[in-house]
């Protein structure tokens, strides 16, 4: 038999008289949003590259990339805070397979930021395929940060470069607004959504994905990977029905 101390008892009474002076819709709901997050007013919501460039018919498609689109913006009425990223490529950048006679896409280089996937060319600034999705409706988001704008570093995560150090200026900004946890969605799982997962709790932040707002390219395993590394790094695996929102 489960025991619980004196504060527990008391917030479970508590809790009970409520209930009981609730009629039977009011109950259900309080009873349906039991046990689910309420996102306050020291959570951010981030909005990973959700752009042209990675859903169908961009440069560099994610699998049913804009169907998270609806789902996405749901989540969003329920932030206070939220915060989109955008990939941000000058022409000839250090990740495209292009900028390098006789590789393709996907193969790999080394950098002096680390070992580089080699991508299509995508996102590049000033063009269609680099903005934000037409359908994307966050009208109070507070901040975009562009990413992977040094011609020869690119920028998965939304925190730091991919040399790990050089910061995008988001941690600063988050630390500054009170903001303490982070709850990401968006593209691509396997990359843009799990390095700043992981970046946000190297940087201090409690870290949430919520696994169905969010799309992989899942490469060799990609995906997989991805979500060991992010668990192991004490990102927490969420959905959206945790949310009440």
């Amino acid at each position: 038999m489960k025991t619980y101390d004196r504060r527990e008892f008391v917030r479970i009474a508590a809790a009970s008289v409520v209930v009981a002076g609730m009629g039977a819709r009011a109950t259900a709901a309080f009873a349906q949003a039991a046990g689910k997050i309420k996102p306050s007013a020291t959570d951010v919501l981030l909005v990973v590259d959700v752009q042209n460039c990675f859903v169908p018919g961009g440069t560099l498609p994610v699998k049913e990339g804009d169907a998270i689109i609806p789902l996405v913006n749901r989540i969003a009425r329920g932030f206070q805070h939220v915060v989109l990223t955008q990939d941000w490529h000058p022409p000839g950048h250090g990740s495209f397979a292009s900028t390098y006679p006789g590789k393709r896409p996907f193969e790999t280089i080394s950098l002096s930021s680390g070992t580089q996937v080699l991508w299509p060319d995508h996102c590049v600034q000033g063009t269609p395929d680099a903005e934000l999705h037409k359908d994307l409706r966050i009208t109070h988001a507070e901040l975009i940060i562009r990413k992977g704008y040094r011609k020869f570093m690119d920028s998965y995560s939304a925190f730091y470069e991919a040399d790990g150090k050089t910061p995008t200026g988001l941690v600063g900004y988050l630390r500054e607004r009170g903001l303490t946890q982070v709850f990401l969605v968006g593209l691509a799982t396997d990359y843009c959504v799990g390095w700043s997962a992981m970046d946000a709790r190297k940087a201090g932040f409690t870290a949430f994905v919520i696994e169905d707002a969010t799309r992989g390219i899942d490469t060799d395993g990609s995906l997989a990977k991805a979500w060991t590394d992010m668990l192991g790094a004490g990102v927490r695996r969420i959905q959206s029905s945790d949310l009440d929102v």
